[in-house]
């Protein structure tokens, strides 16, 4: 629990010293935009100071592999959320190189999984209630593929507002530097 007591401290520390006056901004993203990208450690701050944004001018929105995996999941609920009730009109996928997401050994992961308690009888119960593990884990094979596919995945939701342009993008998490898969204006037009 040391990180845990580590964070405490440091925010009463934080707080005593009304360091949060540097972070106040609304609920609504100043750029109206909200990203979705990977919640690698190294994007951190990097996704949003290598686009030029400050706090509070986007929403961000990060999950393993920059990746919607179901149209009716929790990623596009807070896409959706973030246009219809926080102001954003411009949505930015930004996958990154080097993602472990990319190629992720299943098989591994479903190792160290047992390793730390999970059992082999509850892996089998999940299957048979109609889980696919493997598929439940799986990453991507190729990061380009992976952002226009939740590309399509938004751009054919029900739900969507076909006047929102989508952007994609795939960051560099060692220099910050893009390249551009989609420009969403285009695709609107």
């Amino acid at each position: 629990m040391p990180l845990l007591n580590d964070i405490l401290k440091f925010n009463q520390t934080f707080v005593a010293n009304k360091e949060y006056e540097n972070f106040i901004t609304t609920k609504t993203p100043n750029a109206k935009a909200v990203i979705l990208t990977c919640m690698d450690t190294r994007l951190t701050e990097l996704s949003t100071k290598a686009l030029g944004f400050k706090n509070g001018d986007v929403k961000v929105v990060k999950n393993a592999g920059a990746t919607i995996s179901h149209p009716y999941g929790s990623t596009m609920r807070s896409l959706l959320v973030a246009i219809y009730a926080l102001g954003a009109e411009e949505i930015i996928i930004m996958g990154h190189k080097d993602c472990g997401m990319g190629n992720l050994d299943v098989g591994s992961v479903i190792e160290t999984m047992k390793s730390r308690g999970v059992t082999q009888d509850t892996l089998n119960t999940i299957q048979h209630s109609g889980i696919d593990i493997q598929r439940f884990l799986r990453g991507f094979d190729d990061v380009i593929q992976n952002i226009e596919s939740n590309i399509q995945k938004i751009y054919n939701h029900p739900l969507f507002d076909q006047s929102i342009p989508i952007h994609g993008l795939v960051i560099d998490p060692h220099d910050g530097s893009l390249e551009l898969i989609q420009n969403g204006y285009d695709a609107i037009k």
